[in-house]
């Protein structure tokens, strides 16, 4: 079964159709890419399926179970993390601070305010995290002093505290040196193969390399579906996206 199946996903601000009828299947594990030029409608899609707007029309299913009307936290709690083009994070609170917060929830109600150095189990997710990230020797430097990388990094060990089924990324890459990007990039597809990804990516080269899936959108719509090849070597994506020369 897909994890998330999006069904006809429709919205209007005003007269204007941002989204229209958009449709897709994400399957288990790997990256789902949206791409499709400025205005495509692709952030306001991935708002509805965070959440943060709720459709005109259409249905939204994660592991069959309909979830169109949930709120954000809601949908967090049924296994789906997000992270925002621009970086949201506690600046003046230390990278782990950042991490034991986030990791908070993992307690029992119980225990939900204790003081985070005392949630035992906060402080090993905390711990796995600045592992797995890359950030153990930035532990005790605060969020604002790393480098915009590092944040961006930073961020999506967050979006990972508590253990998402499948990760909403938007834009991870924007504004990186080349180094970063291909650091970043490398770690995605390393997520990949533990949690379902679904990736909004400006960088075309990055998308095909890290994909399994790619839904192009355009003026609201989807125009195509399928593999990077499939999707590459398509007439309609190649002036819509790419322009005539691929």
């Amino acid at each position: 079964m897909p994890i998330l199946q999006a069904k006809n996903l429709t919205k209007y601000f005003g007269g204007l159709r941002a989204v229209g009828g958009v449709s897709f299947d994400v399957e288990p594990l790997g990256v789902t890419s949206i791409i499709g030029p400025n205005g495509a409608g692709k952030t306001t899609l991935f708002n509805l399926l965070s959440g943060l707007y709720m459709p005109d029309e259409g249905q939204l299913l994660m592991g069959g179970d309909d979830v169109t009307l949930l709120e954000p936290v809601e949908r967090l709690s049924r296994g789906m993390a997000r992270s925002f083009q621009i970086t949201n994070l506690f600046f003046d609170l230390t990278v782990e601070q950042n991490l034991l917060l986030a990791s908070q929830k993992l307690e029992s109600w119980s225990k939900l305010f204790s003081v985070t150095h005392k949630s035992q189990l906060a402080l090993h997710r905390a711990q796995e995290l600045l592992e797995v990230f890359q950030l153990d020797s930035k532990k005790d430097e605060q969020a604002g002093a790393l480098s915009h990388g590092e944040q961006r990094r930073l961020e999506i060990a967050v979006t990972m505290a508590l253990r998402p089924k499948i990760l909403l990324l938007d834009e991870p890459t924007q504004g990186m040196s080349q180094g970063d990007t291909h650091e970043t990039s490398q770690l995605i597809a390393d997520l990949g193969k533990s949690v379902t990804i679904l990736l909004i990516e400006h960088d075309v080269e990055l998308v095909m390399d890290l994909s399994k899936q790619v839904v192009v959108m355009a003026q609201g719509e989807k125009i195509a579906q399928g593999s990077p090849q499939k999707v590459r070597s398509n007439p309609i994506v190649q002036t819509a996206y790419f322009g005539d020369a691929v």
